[in-house]
């Protein structure tokens, strides 16, 4: 992962990638190495979430900017992300791949609904 990291850092926040960097985890959560399977590596910025400070008025003597804990988790926010760009694909599964003090990284299965409506009309 040493030797991955750097390059993970300057490529886009949103790359599909050929095949799972965890094949067991990606398996054990419905993966299939057939067409219409696609797995999306998502980057996450870390940290909470963020409230803009008052503006006008009387300020606070406690101004609640600060520790403001996100009600979604970092997973959900790349699964959403993953759905936003291929929008014709839905979301199968995700698992956390790599993390450091900036970023999370995921793994997002998407699969393709038509396939899956056609596995099931035979």
């Amino acid at each position: 992962m040493a030797a991955r990291l750097p390059l993970w850092r300057r490529q886009p926040s949103i790359l599909r990638v050929e095949k799972p960097t965890k094949l067991h985890r990606a398996r054990a959560l419905g993966y299939k190495a057939k067409k219409g399977y696609v797995v999306v590596r998502v980057r996450v910025r870390r940290g909470s979430g963020e409230k803009a400070r008052p503006r006008s008025g009387r300020r606070q003597k406690a101004l609640g900017v600060e520790k403001i804990k996100r009600e979604i988790s970092k997973k959900i926010i790349a699964e959403e992300r993953a759905a936003k760009r291929f929008p014709n694909l839905r979301v199968l599964n995700s698992y956390l791949v790599w993390e450091d003090g900036m970023y999370k990284w995921f793994e997002v299965i998407l699969v393709d609904p038509m396939l899956l409506s056609s596995k099931v009309k035979d």
